[in-house]
């Protein structure tokens, strides 16, 4: 059913996904490329372009100058960080970016979105929160998307997002940097390291492309088992189930695995909970949205448990 997350938990479940290796096919590929980038310097550090450095105050070493066609743009390593972040999930509420992204130095976060905004690379939107009051978000723009892009500071193979979603996926959105953060910290407590987080749009986008290449000839069923195995997810009820957050981390021995995160919530169908309960997610849910969940679980046999959030 629904209790409290625990340590105790997690490790059990990390245990569980370290028997298969990250991918049949492309794991030893990717543990060589990890491997390369982890000699590397960080990317703000290596990057050779036309930047100048100048001295801030002792709460902050330096800025660097980013420039972009006829624009330039000065960052802090912090701000540089904070558009990763909100890139990396679309969407970051004020409060989980203040308490989790800045570990609660909120004077330095209200400085640094502040300058980011009034340079025009993220903007700020109040949603509809989950109990009658709004929430202030953080998303990317185009032109904090572009730098990002162009000057080569995103982590190897992370996607990255701008621009607001419909409300109704934002607020759902909204939830997933503060569940990474809570089992970010499990893996690194483990002696883990995440390399790279995948959004539910980023899987879909890739299963969708070559769903579409598949010749008519082909027995759509078996190709889409095929897909599925491809990308270790599970083919249930005739579909790909997707989760809403993939993180793939590098573990105490340094092979690269994945874990398969959902959100349920209230609005969930018994059948879509049940398809994300088989495909075996480890689902997690906010504290209002225990009871009905516990009631659709108790009601149609179906076997989870479901975390708070």
């Amino acid at each position: 059913m629904s209790r409290a997350y625990r340590f105790s938990d997690f490790e059990a479940f990390l245990r569980k996904h370290s028997e298969a290796p990250l991918s049949r096919q492309s794991g030893h590929a990717e543990r060589l490329q990890l491997d390369r980038d982890s000699r590397e310097s960080p990317p703000i550090e290596r990057q050779g372009r036309d930047r100048n450095n100048t001295q801030e105050d002792s709460s902050d070493r330096f800025r660097t100058t980013y420039r972009h066609r006829n624009r330039e743009y000065s960052l802090r390593e912090s701000e540089v960080k904070t558009l990763i972040e909100v890139g990396k999930f679309r969407v970051i509420p004020a409060d989980d970016l203040g308490d989790l992204g800045y570990r609660g130095d909120r004077t330095r976060m209200e400085s640094d979105v502040q300058n980011l905004r009034r340079q025009g690379l993220i903007e700020q939107r109040s949603i509809e929160g989950h109990e009658s009051y709004s929430k202030q978000v953080f998303a990317l723009t185009k032109e904090g998307h572009k730098l990002l892009s162009q000057q080569d500071l995103i982590p190897d193979r992370q996607a990255i997002y701008h621009g607001f979603v419909k409300a109704k996926e934002a607020r759902h959105d909204a939830d997933l940097y503060r569940l990474y953060h809570k089992v970010a910290k499990e893996i690194d407590r483990v002696g883990g390291k995440v390399r790279r987080v995948v959004l539910d749009y980023e899987l879909k986008r890739e299963l969708y492309r070559k769903l579409s290449r598949v010749r008519p000839e082909k027995d759509p069923v078996y190709e889409r088992i095929q897909l599925a195995s491809e990308y270790d997810l599970k083919f249930v009820n005739h579909k790909i189930v997707v989760p809403d957050l993939r993180i793939e981390y590098e573990d105490e021995c340094r092979d690269i695995r994945r874990l398969d995160l959902e959100i349920a919530t209230r609005d969930y169908r018994p059948e879509g909970l049940a398809e994300k309960a088989k495909a075996g997610f480890h689902l997690f849910a906010r504290p209002q949205d225990h009871p009905k969940l516990r009631r659709v679980l108790d009601t149609h046999e179906i076997t989870a448990e479901i975390f708070a959030l």
